[in-house]
């Protein structure tokens, strides 16, 4: 099942179920978000004692912190891209406040609705969160300041697409900053090929080189790709920064 609008629904049908279960990544076992000896993996392990206070970060099934290295700054316009629960969305919010905004989008009506009901409780105004997909994003061409992601592109049947829809919402001279998971040169295509393990952030990841490549393709410039964890035997997850 390779077809693009296949792998949207094996995503979503995921996703909307992990709505309702805190296992990292849709389909990783909840004891796998953590190695051997106690170090993160996936989820809201990987948020420092501050971050943690954010009820919504409960729900994270991300890699990574992109806020962390994002360099937020009050006024500005976040876009977060496959938003989940909203708990980066929310730690963005408060990062550009006041004056700015955090938007999620997410394709997941269940999804959504978890982030709102966090928002609402959390008391955070300055968010938007929209129904929509990576490979069409409804909002207008240079109007975001910060495009975000935790632990998605991976999961894009298209990541060019998606790349190429970043580029064309954020205004000159903004930036990218994701977590998300980078494959090994020597991942195996018994595991490309696993749906499963695409749904658990692993098959569909991009090698370094493929990732360098994609973003500049789409007109990003000074690109790092930053490894920090190992993730899965033939992947890594990475912090991914660029300019616009």
């Amino acid at each position: 099942m390779t077809a693009p609008e296949d792998i949207r629904e094996t995503v979503r049908q995921r996703y909307a179920s992990a709505a309702t279960t805190t296992n990292c990544c849709g389909s990783v076992p909840s004891d796998l978000d953590r190695t051997e000896d106690g170090t993160a993996v996936f989820g809201a392990a990987l948020y420092d004692d501050a971050d943690a206070s954010e009820a919504a970060l409960a729900g994270s099934l991300g890699c990574g912190v992109p806020t962390a290295v994002a360099d937020l700054h009050p006024g500005e316009v976040v876009l977060d891209l496959g938003s989940g629960a909203g708990g980066d969305v929310l730690l963005a919010a408060r990062s550009v406040a006041p004056g700015g905004r955090a938007i999620g989008l997410d394709m997941t009506e269940e999804m959504l609705t978890l982030a709102r009901r966090k928002a609402t409780e959390a008391g955070v105004e300055n968010v938007d969160f929209l129904h929509g997909y990576l490979e069409d994003v409804p909002l207008r061409d240079a109007t975001v300041d910060v495009v975000i992601s935790n632990c998605v592109i991976n999961l894009a049947a298209d990541k060019h697409i998606v790349l190429a829809e970043a580029a064309r919402v954020l205004r000159p001279g903004g930036r990218l900053a994701f977590s998300d998971v980078v494959a090994d040169d020597s991942m195996d295509e018994a595991t490309k090929a696993d749906m499963a393990a695409w749904t658990g952030c692993i098959a569909g990841a991009l090698t370094e080189t493929e990732f360098c490549d994609a973003l500049t393709a789409a007109g990003f410039t000074e690109v790092e790709i930053r490894p920090t964890h190992r993730v899965h035997a033939h992947a890594r997850a990475a912090i991914i920064r660029a300019a616009r």
